[in-house]
């Protein structure tokens, strides 16, 4: 071999065979991907060169033009699916209603620059149905606030679609919501999501999708909504979002309003997002199970921060930071059959006695409240304004461990219901600093009854023993 490379390296320029550029982009594009590397969002360009693509213009579709382009664009669409080609749309504005994506569509456009401006006209911006392999990539969808039709509830509209990529895009200014996914699987990634009038990502019976790296704001209902008609497994996994300023314009008591919202949909996984001021929860997973709420950062939610309630079983809630809310974190509705949970390490601080309607039930300021078959461990619940962890309501309590927390400068450190045919608790190991009123108290529904249990218990439910208190 020592001696082959010599010669290799001496031969004339002109033995070695010719290579043309497209070859070789082509052949390096096939090492990155074929390795596992992805090319950054600027290549887009790059990538549609490396498929084979067709420009836009030289299939008399003409950015900046001020009449509707539509009939020009599907045509254009059209041209390039039936070729097994990207469609590239350089930069500018294409006035366009009612598109409709065929399978092996790729568009390709300049992030940022190349922007569909909606027409109106009772339709929608885009839309797909029973079809495969979309690709979208560097596109502005425009909705400028102008009516959807009632047939959709989205600007962008995808029924039954396998294989969705959205990358480098940004949906604003829709009159519903931005993007509608019905029965669809994808991935949506490094995607901006703004000004919608309902929400800005809302999936529904998904059938295999990840959210990722995504910016979700100022949308006027709901941040991204997970939802399915009927319970059943779900699997959508929602990650590396930042999710900010969701109002609730329809009111109610938090079915609106929420950052990420997860509803009969089973298997989710929400994890390292980042989600800020909304109406009412951060996270609320209703009739959920097996979801997993791991690793987020909630800060200033105007109710719940995480919220897994009713008809559920299985909850991961870990290594959370909950800052700002009217009660941190909340496994509730064993009345509904809302069981088992594990909510571990995470931090719950300023928390607000007030809320966005009357106070009903046990009121807003709690730091951590569960129900049923649930351990509570290693969370650091802060200046809760009522009770640092409330453990059951009601007859609702069974099989609860609180063990191994830190409560500190709470109204009471920990509030336990002590009605009869209530479960099973084990209060052990906690660390409650500076409660304003007692550190262990028992409740009958609002009403306080016991003296403080920090030190032992008279009820045969309770397990209380190893605590420290200061």
């Amino acid at each position: 071999m020592n001696r082959i490379l010599p010669l290799l390296r001496t031969a004339r320029a002109s033995d070695r065979p010719a290579v043309s550029r497209r070859l070789f982009l082509t052949g390096t594009a096939a090492c990155l991907f074929g390795t596992g590397l992805s090319a950054p969002a600027g290549a887009a360009f790059r990538i549609a060169d490396l498929r084979g693509s067709l420009d836009a213009p030289d299939l008399g579709l003409e950015p900046d033009r001020s009449d509707d382009q539509t009939s020009a664009f599907q045509r254009a669409l059209n041209t390039a699916v039936q070729n097994g080609k990207a469609l590239f749309l350089p930069a500018g504005s294409y006035p366009v209603a009612n598109l409709r994506l065929p399978s092996g569509t790729l568009i390709v456009g300049v992030p940022g620059r190349t922007r569909l401006i909606y027409q109106g006209g009772g339709g929608v911006l885009a839309s797909a149905e029973g079809v495969s392999d979309i690709s979208l990539s560097g596109l502005v969808f425009d909705g400028g606030n102008r009516s959807i039709g009632d047939q959709a509830d989205g600007l962008l509209d995808f029924s039954s679609v396998t294989g969705l990529t959205m990358t480098d895009c940004a949906v604003s200014g829709s009159a519903k919501s931005a993007l509608v996914l019905t029965r669809s699987s994808g991935a949506i990634r490094n995607c901006r999501f703004s000004g919608a009038a309902e929400a800005g990502i809302w999936s529904r019976e998904a059938t295999g999708l990840s959210l990722t790296d995504n910016v979700v704001e100022d949308c006027a209902a709901g941040g991204i909504w997970i939802h399915r008609w009927s319970d059943g497994e779900d699997g959508t996994l929602v990650s590396g979002n930042r999710v900010e300023r969701i109002a609730s314009r329809h009111g109610g008591t938090g079915q609106w309003g929420n950052g990420i919202n997860v509803f009969r949909a089973h298997g989710v996984v929400i994890s390292g997002n980042r989600i800020a001021d909304c109406a009412f929860s951060a996270i609320r997973a209703n009739s959920g199970s097996n979801v997993q709420i791991i690793g987020n950062s909630c800060l200033r939610s105007g109710e719940v921060g995480i919220y897994s309630e009713f008809a559920f079983e299985g909850a991961i809630v870990a290594n959370n930071i909950v800052d700002g809310a009217t009660t941190g974190i909340s496994i509730a509705n064993f009345l509904d059959g809302g069981r088992m949970a594990v909510v571990s390490g995470n931090i719950v601080r300023n928390l607000s006695s007030i809320g966005p309607y009357p106070a009903e039930i046990a009121g807003f300021g709690i730091g951590i409240s569960v129900e049923a078959d649930t351990t509570v461990t290693g969370n650091v619940v802060e200046a809760a304004p009522q009770f640092g962890l409330m453990l059951g309501w009601g007859p609702y309590l069974r099989n609860v461990v609180a063990s191994q927390n830190v409560l500190r400068a709470c109204g009471t450190g920990i509030a336990v219901t002590v009605v009869e045919e209530a479960g099973s608790a084990v209060l052990q190991g906690n660390i409650i600093e500076a409660s304003r009123d007692k550190a262990i108290a028992g409740y009958r529904w609002t009403d306080q009854v016991t003296q403080d249990l920090a030190e032992a218990s008279d009820w045969a439910h309770l397990a209380i023993s190893g605590n420290i208190v200061r």
